[in-house]
């Protein structure tokens, strides 16, 4: 990673961003508890959540009315981002890199709560960290 892709060192004047979820399972509560991730990584990163766009269908379309919705906020001045709790809510593994492509196509960033862990990788039993990370570009 880059260390001038992380908006602590960035000069950066209203670090904007934008949420986007895909949630097809789980009530109300799991829906807020996701919302509630975004919401926490962006205040400990001092970014502004502005909204918080959400796909509801299990089929993924590319260009589902929640992803365009995303797009054109991104599209605002002063955007920074759009945030996602992991990759997997930008879609299945084709949908994932033509979306990655399409918001890199509006100039800004997309940020990645819990990256990608390897398989091999056993979370710990004691002092399991949150996972908040910043990926920068994908």
């Amino acid at each position: 990673m880059d260390d001038d892709l992380i908006t602590e060192l960035r000069s950066v004047a209203c670090p904007q961003v934008f949420g986007y979820l895909r949630h097809v399972t789980g009530g109300p509560a799991r829906h807020s508890a996701l919302v509630g991730c975004l919401t926490e990584y962006c205040r400990q990163h001092e970014l502004t959540l502005c909204g918080v766009f959400t796909d509801r269908e299990a089929t993924v379309a590319v260009r589902s009315p929640a992803f365009v919705g995303l797009l054109d906020a991104l599209e605002l001045p002063d955007t920074y981002g759009a945030v996602v709790p992991a990759l997997s809510h930008l879609g299945p593994k084709l949908v994932v890199s033509e979306r990655q492509r399409q918001i890199a196509a509006t100039g800004t960033r997309l940020i990645v709560v819990r990256p990608i862990r390897p398989t091999t990788e056993r979370a710990p039993l004691f002092g399991v960290s949150s996972g908040l990370q910043h990926q920068g570009d994908t």
